[in-house]
């Protein structure tokens, strides 16, 4: 008889959970080889097998008796909980197998059954956690070194996966969940929703729903998986639920949809998407000009934007074709890739309250810029830099290292703040600082301004722009939606008074990542605010209230 291998996963461990070919797979095994509490979880399922049952650490054992069952003609099956690929023993077998100089389509016969493994049933048990993007971390140090564990989490938290950890916490291994949450706190609110869930369909089964912050003053264990949030997963009720961004071109509550389904996918109903960023770097990079002194422009003809696009791409994909031709058999280009020229656009200021520039600054920046580029200047409180580079990442760090704020250009958030009074009035900057360094610069839909008066006499008038914040007495006046272009412009509707200072950088990355991830396509944050009713509990007004700014310092 042929020899076989069996890896089964048989998910979380429930009869209803097993899939038939798992049931299937058991059944016609001769041999039953698992870790201990696994046996004893599908023992319902056992008849005339011989079972071959060891305890943790034994893994290999298992793999290698698998093996030599298998090779002297028997059909085994070797069992892991969850899904056998993750985490379980799939892997294992195929290693002891290779280095016995097995290969594919050779005897043993290898077949490895899926199942469902924890993040998925723990993911049904809370909600719906993992709708977007999300990974896998073992915490489990006892193979793999926590130094890289810890750059994984670092990875996964920076990039805002939800995450699913396994293996978490033991007896012997209580410390690396607990660095786990301090990584995790540099990059997600602490009140991002997190689930525990034990024992999955299992008998002593047990849900938990917290917050990062509090998540350690519950029991996690072995049998716990922990599942993470990204920063948009939030609690409905006893929900978990992670959007899957379906609100940035749909409308949820209305039948009709505001972008008919020939439209839906067009790079200019998804300005996030990869082609149109593509787009846009083009057309705001690529000059004209050199494009000229290609043979695919002809001079006789009429480009629009789109066919200079469309002709610098092809060029590009042009010269890549160049470099594979001069890389030989290989496949790999043997020269270092010919730095390209582009317009190079930057916005630079020397800080959030700071408003004077240095000589020195300014002699830099005149330097770098050269005859060929230009400045100009903006009521954002910044300078606009353009000029023609092959290595912006050191013009960049010149600037930089000058004592300038760097910032990119375009639909991002623009954090403008008065001069304090020139410093004397210094009791609100640090939280100015705090809040440019979270925000300023990240993209969004449409350009969003946040304006910060350091005081009540709100002489810079931050209550006009889309976000507005006066600092008064170590609280903040709140303003949200103002308008301020057009002939109904208004100031922003004074949604909460006497915030404390502590809590505004949390609240207000909460109201922008609101906006970041549920605006249409070019929406304006007034109109944002408009359409969805309500931001972080504050409920916009039909009719904002009429705000009076105060009189001008020294008037």
């Amino acid at each position: 008889m042929e020899g076989k291998i069996l890896i089964v996963g048989f998910g979380p461990g429930s009869f209803e959970h097993i899939t038939v070919r798992a049931r299937e797979a058991i059944q016609e095994s001769e041999v039953i080889i698992g870790y201990n509490t696994y046996v004893d979880l599908i023992r319902d399922l056992l008849t005339h097998q011989e079972i071959v049952r060891t305890g943790m650490t034994e893994e290999v054992s298992r793999a290698q008796k698998a093996v030599d069952l298998a090779v002297h003609g028997q059909v085994v099956a070797v069992i892991s909980s969850g899904d056998a690929g993750v985490y379980g023993m799939a892997g294992l077998v195929y290693e002891v197998l290779i280095e016995r100089g097995w290969h594919p389509g050779e005897l043993p016969i290898v077949e490895v059954i899926p199942g469902i493994s924890a993040i998925n049933s723990c993911a049904a048990l809370l909600g719906a956690p993992i709708m977007h993007d999300a990974c896998t971390i073992s915490l489990s140090d006892h193979l793999t070194p926590w130094s890289i564990i810890e750059k994984r989490i670092e990875a996964a938290a920076s990039a805002d996966f939800v995450i699913a950890l396994y293996n978490p916490k033991s007896g012997r291994r209580t410390r690396q969940i607990v660095e786990t949450q301090r990584i995790l706190l540099k990059y997600r609110n602490p009140k991002t929703p997190v689930g525990l869930v034990k024992s999955a369909y299992r008998d002593r089964q047990q849900v938990i729903r917290t917050t990062l912050d509090d998540m350690l003053n519950h029991e996690i264990g072995m049998l716990t998986t922990v599942i993470i949030g990204n920063s948009s997963t939030f609690y409905h009720d006893h929900l978990m639920i992670t959007p899957r961004g379906y609100q940035r071109k749909y409308t949820l509550d209305t039948a009709e949809q505001r972008l008919r389904p020939g439209e839906r996918l067009k790079p200019e109903n998804e300005p996030w998407s990869l082609n149109a960023a593509q787009e846009s770097l083009l057309r705001s990079r690529i000059e004209p000009q050199s494009l000229l002194n290609q043979s695919i422009i002809s001079e006789s003809e009429h480009r629009t934007p789109r066919d200079w696009a469309a002709a610098a791409l092809q060029t590009f994909h042009q010269g890549e074709a160049s470099s594979l031709n001069a890389a030989g058999s290989t496949g790999f280009a043997t020269k270092m890739p010919v730095p390209r020229a582009s317009i190079f656009e930057v916005a630079v200021s020397p800080g959030i309250a700071n408003k004077k520039f240095s000589s020195s600054q300014l002699v830099l920046i005149a330097d770098l810029v050269g005859e060929q580029g230009e400045i100009e200047y903006t009521t954002a409180h910044q300078l606009i830099l353009r000029t023609v580079t092959e290595d912006a990442e050191s013009l960049v760090q010149s600037l930089r290292a000058a004592g300038l704020m760097v910032l990119p250009v375009g639909e991002v958030i623009k954090i403008k703040a008065c001069d304090f009074c020139d410093g004397e009035k210094h009791e609100g900057i640090p939280y100015a600082e705090e809040i440019s360094r979270r925000l300023a610069g990240l993209p969004v839909e449409k350009e969003l301004r946040i304006g910060f008066n350091g005081c009540a006499m709100s002489c810079y008038g931050a209550v006009s722009e889309d976000i507005g914040l006066v600092f008064r007495k170590g609280k903040f006046d709140l303003f949200l939606g103002g308008k301020t272009t057009g002939r109904n412009a208004a100031p922003g509707q004074r949604v909460a008074e006497g915030i404390p200072a502590e809590e505004m950088p949390d609240l207000l990355e909460r109201i922008v990542s609101a906006y970041r991830e549920n605006a249409f396509p070019d929406e304006r944050f007034h109109k944002f605010f408009a359409r969805v009713g309500e931001i972080e509990g504050f409920m916009h007004r039909d009719r904002p209230q009429t705000v009076v700014a105060d009189a001008v310092c020294g008037s």
